[in-house]
Protein backbone atom coordinates (compact mmCIF):
# COMPACT_ATOMS: atom_id res chain seq x y z
CA UNK A 1 0.00 0.00 0.00
CA UNK A 2 1.35 3.25 -0.64
CA UNK A 3 0.36 6.65 0.42
CA UNK A 4 1.36 9.88 -0.88
CA UNK A 5 1.66 12.89 0.49
CA UNK A 6 2.29 16.14 -1.64
CA UNK A 7 0.95 20.03 -0.03
CA UNK A 8 -2.03 21.92 -1.63
CA UNK A 9 -1.57 24.96 -3.85
CA UNK A 10 -2.93 26.46 -0.61
CA UNK A 11 -0.83 24.95 2.07
CA UNK A 12 1.93 26.61 -0.13
CA UNK A 13 1.45 30.01 -0.45
CA UNK A 14 0.16 30.26 3.50
CA UNK A 15 3.99 28.23 4.11
CA UNK A 16 6.04 31.06 1.36
CA UNK A 17 4.17 33.56 2.89
CA UNK A 18 5.31 32.33 6.70
CA UNK A 19 8.79 31.80 5.11
CA UNK A 20 9.37 35.48 4.58
CA UNK A 21 7.75 37.09 7.83
CA UNK A 22 10.31 34.23 9.60
CA UNK A 23 13.09 35.10 7.43
CA UNK A 24 12.22 38.81 7.68
CA UNK A 25 10.69 39.62 11.33
CA UNK A 26 10.98 36.46 13.34
CA UNK A 27 14.03 34.92 12.66
CA UNK A 28 16.35 38.20 13.15
CA UNK A 29 15.55 38.59 16.22
CA UNK A 30 15.14 35.63 17.99
CA UNK A 31 17.84 36.28 20.60
CA UNK A 32 15.15 39.10 22.01
CA UNK A 33 12.85 37.17 23.39
CA UNK A 34 15.56 34.84 25.67
CA UNK A 35 15.12 37.01 28.58
CA UNK A 36 11.26 35.57 28.98
CA UNK A 37 9.60 38.70 27.15
CA UNK A 38 6.25 38.18 25.30
CA UNK A 39 7.11 38.13 21.33
CA UNK A 40 4.16 40.77 20.83
CA UNK A 41 5.44 42.28 17.65
CA UNK A 42 5.55 39.07 15.94
CA UNK A 43 2.23 38.16 17.19
CA UNK A 44 0.83 41.16 15.47
CA UNK A 45 2.24 40.15 12.29
CA UNK A 46 1.28 36.35 12.86
CA UNK A 47 -2.24 37.90 12.83
CA UNK A 48 -1.71 40.43 10.31
CA UNK A 49 -1.30 37.35 7.66
CA UNK A 50 -4.48 35.45 9.18
CA UNK A 51 -2.35 32.34 11.50
CA UNK A 52 -3.57 33.59 14.76
CA UNK A 53 -7.22 32.67 13.56
CA UNK A 54 -6.16 29.11 12.39
CA UNK A 55 -8.31 27.37 14.86
CA UNK A 56 -11.18 29.92 15.03
CA UNK A 57 -14.04 29.46 12.56
CA UNK A 58 -14.86 31.64 9.26
CA UNK A 59 -18.11 32.68 11.16
CA UNK A 60 -15.97 34.12 14.45
CA UNK A 61 -13.52 35.60 12.03
CA UNK A 62 -10.79 32.80 11.28
CA UNK A 63 -10.11 30.83 8.79
CA UNK A 64 -11.35 27.61 10.28
CA UNK A 65 -7.77 25.69 9.41
CA UNK A 66 -7.14 22.17 9.52
CA UNK A 67 -5.02 20.87 12.52
CA UNK A 68 -2.14 19.67 9.64
CA UNK A 69 -2.42 23.04 8.35
CA UNK A 70 -2.12 24.42 11.91
CA UNK A 71 0.95 21.87 12.25
CA UNK A 72 2.32 22.91 9.27
CA UNK A 73 2.39 27.14 10.01
CA UNK A 74 3.35 26.37 13.97
CA UNK A 75 6.60 24.10 12.18
CA UNK A 76 7.84 27.01 9.46
CA UNK A 77 7.28 29.36 12.79
CA UNK A 78 9.42 27.39 14.93
CA UNK A 79 12.71 27.14 12.83
CA UNK A 80 12.61 30.86 13.39
CA UNK A 81 11.91 30.71 16.92
CA UNK A 82 11.05 28.73 19.54
CA UNK A 83 9.54 31.57 21.80
CA UNK A 84 7.29 32.70 19.40
CA UNK A 85 6.54 28.92 17.97
CA UNK A 86 4.88 28.69 21.74
CA UNK A 87 2.95 32.23 21.88
CA UNK A 88 1.53 31.37 18.74
CA UNK A 89 0.54 27.70 19.99
CA UNK A 90 -1.76 29.75 22.49
CA UNK A 91 -3.42 30.70 20.10
CA UNK A 92 -3.79 27.73 17.05
CA UNK A 93 -4.08 25.09 19.72
CA UNK A 94 -6.18 23.61 21.96
CA UNK A 95 -7.53 26.28 24.50
CA UNK A 96 -9.02 27.75 20.67
CA UNK A 97 -10.48 24.44 19.83
CA UNK A 98 -11.85 23.60 23.16
CA UNK A 99 -13.97 27.02 23.47
CA UNK A 100 -14.81 26.50 19.75
CA UNK A 101 -16.13 23.00 20.72
CA UNK A 102 -17.64 23.39 23.52
CA UNK A 103 -18.77 26.83 24.82
CA UNK A 104 -21.66 28.55 23.95
CA UNK A 105 -22.42 30.91 21.47
CA UNK A 106 -22.27 34.53 23.33
CA UNK A 107 -18.38 33.54 24.28
CA UNK A 108 -17.81 32.04 21.02
CA UNK A 109 -19.23 35.74 19.48
CA UNK A 110 -17.09 37.51 22.85
CA UNK A 111 -13.92 35.84 22.52
CA UNK A 112 -13.16 34.07 19.25
CA UNK A 113 -12.83 37.43 17.00
CA UNK A 114 -10.57 38.99 19.67
CA UNK A 115 -7.98 35.52 19.11
CA UNK A 116 -8.08 35.74 15.34
CA UNK A 117 -7.11 39.48 15.49
CA UNK A 118 -4.58 39.14 17.78
CA UNK A 119 -6.46 40.91 20.76
CA UNK A 120 -7.03 37.56 22.96
CA UNK A 121 -3.95 35.83 24.80
CA UNK A 122 -5.43 32.71 25.83
CA UNK A 123 -3.66 30.32 28.45
CA UNK A 124 -4.54 26.71 29.60
CA UNK A 125 -4.42 25.51 33.07
CA UNK A 126 -3.66 22.15 33.82
CA UNK A 127 -0.55 20.76 35.47
CA UNK A 128 -1.13 20.94 39.48
CA UNK A 129 1.46 21.15 42.01
CA UNK A 130 0.72 17.20 43.01
CA UNK A 131 -1.06 16.48 39.65
CA UNK A 132 0.73 16.85 36.34
CA UNK A 133 -0.48 13.64 33.85
CA UNK A 134 -2.05 12.46 36.78
CA UNK A 135 -5.13 14.63 36.37
CA UNK A 136 -8.48 12.72 37.78
CA UNK A 137 -6.62 13.68 41.56
CA UNK A 138 -6.39 17.59 40.36
CA UNK A 139 -7.59 19.19 43.58
CA UNK A 140 -8.26 22.71 41.77
CA UNK A 141 -12.58 22.81 42.47
CA UNK A 142 -15.22 24.91 41.23
CA UNK A 143 -18.17 25.22 43.44
CA UNK A 144 -21.77 25.31 41.37
CA UNK A 145 -23.97 27.98 42.92
CA UNK A 146 -27.02 29.97 41.67
CA UNK A 147 -25.89 31.21 38.52
CA UNK A 148 -22.12 31.05 38.89
CA UNK A 149 -19.12 28.95 39.79
CA UNK A 150 -16.64 29.44 42.52
CA UNK A 151 -13.25 28.90 41.83
CA UNK A 152 -10.48 27.35 44.01
CA UNK A 153 -7.20 25.52 44.04
CA UNK A 154 -3.67 25.97 42.20
CA UNK A 155 -2.03 25.09 39.19
CA UNK A 156 1.40 25.42 38.12
CA UNK A 157 4.13 25.83 35.05
CA UNK A 158 1.34 27.39 33.05
CA UNK A 159 2.34 29.24 29.92
CA UNK A 160 1.47 33.15 28.93
CA UNK A 161 -0.61 33.26 32.23
CA UNK A 162 1.52 37.01 32.94
CA UNK A 163 0.06 37.88 29.33
CA UNK A 164 -3.25 36.18 29.15
CA UNK A 165 -6.70 37.62 28.77
CA UNK A 166 -8.61 34.12 29.39
CA UNK A 167 -7.65 31.12 31.14
CA UNK A 168 -9.06 27.55 30.10
CA UNK A 169 -8.92 25.79 33.56
CA UNK A 170 -9.39 22.05 33.59
CA UNK A 171 -10.98 21.66 36.94
CA UNK A 172 -12.99 19.70 39.50
CA UNK A 173 -16.54 19.90 39.75
CA UNK A 174 -18.55 20.07 43.08
CA UNK A 175 -15.49 17.91 44.96
CA UNK A 176 -16.92 14.75 42.75
CA UNK A 177 -13.84 12.49 43.18
CA UNK A 178 -11.22 11.01 40.44
CA UNK A 179 -11.86 11.56 36.72
CA UNK A 180 -15.54 11.59 37.09
CA UNK A 181 -15.47 14.98 38.98
CA UNK A 182 -13.06 16.69 35.93
CA UNK A 183 -14.57 19.61 34.15
CA UNK A 184 -13.47 22.99 32.27
CA UNK A 185 -14.12 26.22 33.13
CA UNK A 186 -13.01 29.57 31.42
CA UNK A 187 -11.83 32.42 33.74
CA UNK A 188 -11.42 36.31 32.22
CA UNK A 189 -8.04 38.00 33.21
CA UNK A 190 -8.12 39.95 36.34
CA UNK A 191 -11.21 38.66 38.17
CA UNK A 192 -11.07 38.91 41.79
CA UNK A 193 -9.11 36.20 43.60
CA UNK A 194 -7.30 35.23 40.26
CA UNK A 195 -3.00 35.79 40.72
CA UNK A 196 -0.55 34.77 38.15
CA UNK A 197 3.61 34.85 39.30
CA UNK A 198 6.12 34.40 36.45
CA UNK A 199 8.21 32.51 38.87
CA UNK A 200 10.07 30.11 36.32
CA UNK A 201 12.80 31.57 33.82
CA UNK A 202 12.98 27.91 30.96
CA UNK A 203 16.05 26.70 29.31
CA UNK A 204 13.90 27.82 25.65
CA UNK A 205 13.29 31.69 27.24
CA UNK A 206 9.89 32.03 28.26
CA UNK A 207 8.49 31.90 31.39
CA UNK A 208 6.19 29.46 33.12
CA UNK A 209 4.06 30.74 36.04
CA UNK A 210 1.96 29.56 39.52
CA UNK A 211 -1.42 30.42 39.56
CA UNK A 212 -3.56 30.76 42.52
CA UNK A 213 -7.50 30.85 42.48
CA UNK A 214 -8.65 32.16 45.81
CA UNK A 215 -12.96 32.46 45.45
CA UNK A 216 -12.86 33.13 42.13
CA UNK A 217 -16.54 33.53 40.65
CA UNK A 218 -17.44 33.68 37.22
CA UNK A 219 -20.71 33.32 35.52
CA UNK A 220 -22.49 29.78 35.37
CA UNK A 221 -22.30 30.15 31.28
CA UNK A 222 -18.40 30.28 31.72
CA UNK A 223 -18.36 26.48 32.24
CA UNK A 224 -17.63 24.48 29.50
CA UNK A 225 -18.12 21.00 30.29
CA UNK A 226 -18.97 19.09 33.87
CA UNK A 227 -17.80 16.36 35.72
CA UNK A 228 -17.09 12.95 33.72
CA UNK A 229 -15.78 15.16 30.54
CA UNK A 230 -12.13 14.05 31.08
CA UNK A 231 -12.65 11.75 27.76
CA UNK A 232 -13.97 15.03 25.63
CA UNK A 233 -11.16 17.32 27.09
CA UNK A 234 -8.89 14.80 26.44
CA UNK A 235 -9.72 14.23 22.78
CA UNK A 236 -9.43 17.60 22.18
CA UNK A 237 -6.09 17.91 23.74
CA UNK A 238 -4.80 15.63 21.21
CA UNK A 239 -4.44 18.65 19.01
CA UNK A 240 -1.50 19.75 21.19
CA UNK A 241 -0.19 16.05 20.77
CA UNK A 242 0.39 17.03 16.48
CA UNK A 243 1.03 21.16 17.30
CA UNK A 244 3.86 20.41 19.66
CA UNK A 245 5.54 18.04 18.08
CA UNK A 246 5.27 20.61 14.93
CA UNK A 247 7.53 23.35 17.27
CA UNK A 248 9.64 20.65 17.44
CA UNK A 249 10.22 19.29 14.12
CA UNK A 250 11.16 23.26 13.25
CA UNK A 251 13.78 23.59 15.54
CA UNK A 252 15.34 20.55 14.49
CA UNK A 253 14.85 21.83 10.07
CA UNK A 254 16.33 24.76 11.40
CA UNK A 255 18.97 23.04 13.13
CA UNK A 256 19.87 21.18 10.03
CA UNK A 257 19.84 24.43 7.59
CA UNK A 258 21.90 25.88 9.83
CA UNK A 259 24.33 22.69 10.26
CA UNK A 260 24.35 22.55 6.56
CA UNK A 261 25.53 25.79 5.98
CA UNK A 262 27.87 25.87 8.70
CA UNK A 263 29.60 22.95 7.21
CA UNK A 264 30.23 24.44 4.35
CA UNK A 265 31.85 27.77 5.41
CA UNK A 266 33.98 26.03 8.13
CA UNK A 267 37.40 25.52 6.59
CA UNK A 268 39.56 22.96 8.54
CA UNK A 269 42.24 20.58 7.22
CA UNK A 270 42.54 22.60 4.12
CA UNK A 271 38.83 22.40 3.16
CA UNK A 272 35.57 22.62 4.17
CA UNK A 273 34.57 20.66 7.17
CA UNK A 274 31.14 19.30 4.78
CA UNK A 275 33.90 17.20 2.72
CA UNK A 276 34.91 15.21 5.47
CA UNK A 277 32.78 11.62 5.14
CA UNK A 278 32.04 11.45 8.81
CA UNK A 279 29.92 15.03 8.78
CA UNK A 280 28.42 14.20 5.57
CA UNK A 281 27.06 11.36 7.35
CA UNK A 282 25.95 12.89 10.55
CA UNK A 283 23.93 15.37 8.17
CA UNK A 284 22.22 12.73 6.42
CA UNK A 285 21.25 11.24 9.40
CA UNK A 286 19.54 14.39 10.66
CA UNK A 287 17.79 14.75 7.42
CA UNK A 288 16.56 10.92 7.64
CA UNK A 289 15.62 11.76 10.76
CA UNK A 290 13.60 15.21 9.87
CA UNK A 291 11.79 13.16 6.87
CA UNK A 292 10.47 10.37 8.87
CA UNK A 293 9.12 12.92 11.72
CA UNK A 294 7.48 14.91 9.19
CA UNK A 295 5.49 11.37 7.80
CA UNK A 296 4.43 10.62 10.84
CA UNK A 297 3.09 14.08 11.96
CA UNK A 298 1.26 14.77 8.92
CA UNK A 299 -0.10 11.46 8.95
CA UNK A 300 -1.72 11.74 12.98
CA UNK A 301 -2.57 15.68 12.20
CA UNK A 302 -4.51 14.64 8.67
CA UNK A 303 -6.88 12.23 10.97
CA UNK A 304 -8.63 15.18 12.85
CA UNK A 305 -12.28 14.99 12.61
CA UNK A 306 -11.99 17.46 14.32
CA UNK A 307 -9.60 16.02 16.87
CA UNK A 308 -6.62 13.57 15.71
CA UNK A 309 -6.63 9.90 16.67
CA UNK A 310 -5.37 9.75 19.97
CA UNK A 311 -3.02 6.21 19.19
CA UNK A 312 -1.43 7.57 16.47
CA UNK A 313 -1.35 11.64 17.83
CA UNK A 314 0.52 10.19 20.68
CA UNK A 315 3.06 7.90 18.35
CA UNK A 316 3.96 10.84 16.73
CA UNK A 317 4.58 13.36 20.09
CA UNK A 318 6.61 10.57 21.38
CA UNK A 319 8.71 9.50 17.53
CA UNK A 320 9.20 13.56 17.16
CA UNK A 321 10.08 14.79 20.83
CA UNK A 322 13.01 12.15 20.98
CA UNK A 323 14.30 12.26 17.38
CA UNK A 324 14.19 15.75 17.82
CA UNK A 325 16.33 16.47 20.32
CA UNK A 326 18.83 14.47 18.69
CA UNK A 327 18.58 16.24 15.56
CA UNK A 328 19.08 19.51 17.59
CA UNK A 329 22.48 17.79 19.81
CA UNK A 330 24.05 16.73 16.42
CA UNK A 331 23.24 20.36 15.18
CA UNK A 332 25.30 21.61 17.90
CA UNK A 333 28.05 19.05 17.37
CA UNK A 334 28.25 20.27 13.95
CA UNK A 335 29.19 23.68 14.92
CA UNK A 336 31.81 22.83 17.57
CA UNK A 337 32.55 24.80 20.46
CA UNK A 338 30.44 27.58 18.40
CA UNK A 339 27.20 25.64 19.12
CA UNK A 340 27.69 25.48 22.67
CA UNK A 341 27.23 29.81 22.54
CA UNK A 342 23.53 31.96 22.43
CA UNK A 343 24.65 34.19 19.36
CA UNK A 344 23.85 30.61 17.33
CA UNK A 345 20.58 29.35 16.20
CA UNK A 346 21.44 25.78 16.97
CA UNK A 347 22.35 26.33 20.93
CA UNK A 348 18.12 27.93 21.20
CA UNK A 349 17.01 25.03 19.21
CA UNK A 350 18.73 22.92 21.13
CA UNK A 351 17.40 24.54 24.66
CA UNK A 352 13.78 25.03 23.24
CA UNK A 353 13.20 21.35 21.82
CA UNK A 354 13.85 19.58 24.90
CA UNK A 355 10.51 20.70 26.36
CA UNK A 356 8.91 19.01 23.29
CA UNK A 357 8.76 15.77 25.40
CA UNK A 358 7.68 17.27 28.77
CA UNK A 359 4.65 19.39 27.70
CA UNK A 360 1.48 17.91 26.01
CA UNK A 361 2.17 14.30 27.84
CA UNK A 362 5.37 12.77 28.76
CA UNK A 363 6.74 10.46 26.33
CA UNK A 364 6.45 7.93 28.88
CA UNK A 365 2.48 8.60 29.64
CA UNK A 366 2.58 8.24 26.10
CA UNK A 367 3.97 5.30 25.55
CA UNK A 368 1.69 3.48 28.36
CA UNK A 369 -0.96 5.26 25.95
CA UNK A 370 -0.04 3.64 22.91
CA UNK A 371 0.77 -0.16 24.97
CA UNK A 372 -2.35 -0.24 26.18
CA UNK A 373 -3.97 0.51 22.90
CA UNK A 374 -2.03 -2.19 20.90
CA UNK A 375 -2.97 -4.75 24.22
CA UNK A 376 -6.46 -4.26 23.90
CA UNK A 377 -7.66 -3.58 20.06
CA UNK A 378 -5.30 -5.02 18.08
CA UNK A 379 -6.54 -7.16 16.12
CA UNK A 380 -3.65 -10.03 15.28
CA UNK A 381 -5.67 -11.28 12.26
CA UNK A 382 -5.97 -8.03 10.09
CA UNK A 383 -2.95 -6.75 12.12
CA UNK A 384 -2.14 -2.68 11.78
CA UNK A 385 -3.69 -1.63 8.56
CA UNK A 386 -6.84 -2.29 10.55
CA UNK A 387 -5.84 -0.45 13.52
CA UNK A 388 -7.23 2.22 14.80
CA UNK A 389 -8.75 5.15 12.03
CA UNK A 390 -8.49 4.17 8.30
CA UNK A 391 -5.36 5.64 6.86
CA UNK A 392 -5.87 9.51 6.06
CA UNK A 393 -5.20 10.54 2.81
CA UNK A 394 -3.82 14.24 2.43
CA UNK A 395 -5.61 17.43 3.27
Amino acid sequence: MGIAFELTDEQRQMLDSLSRVRRTVIGPNAQRWQDGSFPYPNMEKLAEIGILGMAVPEDYGGSGASVLDTALALEEISKGCYVTGMAALGEVGVQTRIITAFAPESLKRKWLPRVAAGDCILSICMTEPDAGTDLPNMRTNAEVRDGSVLLNGAKTLISRAAEAHLFVVFTRIDGVPGSKGIGCVLVEGGTPGLAAEPNYHTMGGEYLSDLRFDNVEVPIENMLLRGDSLKRLMNAFNVQRCLNPAICLGLAESSLEESVSYARDRKAFGGPVADFQGMRWKLADMYVQIEACRSILYRAAATANPFPDPTLAAAAKIFVNEATIRICSDGVQVHGGYGFTNEFAVARNYRGVRYGSLGGGTTETLRNLVGRALVERLDIETGLLAFGTETPRAR
